[in-house]
């Protein structure tokens, strides 16, 4: 069975940091495709940070320069570590796996955490 499991979220004030954590079970997380995304009230899902490897990572350009996605293998976690947190990115986050098997691609998700900025 297949398990993402998010925590770290909460209220934090405007130009604080949050560090989000996913761990996972159930799937060889090395070889998966690991991700964030977040949807605030009213709004479509949006990715935030997607990373496939150390090095090779792509995130939401209202995010660059304040957000750092990483992962480690050994713990089969992803993190999201989020600076000069605004009000806008008040949403709930989802951590994300995937990857493809004959060419079809295999989603996972997480419950979710709330992330509130605001003073």
């Amino acid at each position: 069975q297949v398990q993402l499991v998010e925590s770290g979220g909460g209220l934090v004030q405007p130009e604080g940091s949050l560090r989000l954590s996913c761990a996972a079970s159930g799937i060889p997380f090395s070889m998966f495709v690991m991700g964030w995304y977040r949807q605030a009230p009213g709004k479509q899902r949006e990715l935030v940070a997607v990373i496939v490897s150390g090095d090779s990572t792509n995130y939401a350009d209202s995010v660059k320069g304040r957000f750092t996605i990483s992962r480690d293998n050994a713990k089969n976690t992803v993190y999201l570590q989020m600076n000069s947190l605004k009000p806008e990115d008040t949403a709930v986050y989802y951590c994300n796996a995937y990857n493809f098997v004959f060419g079809k691609r295999y989603d996972y998700w997480g419950q979710g955490t709330q992330v509130t900025v605001s003073s």
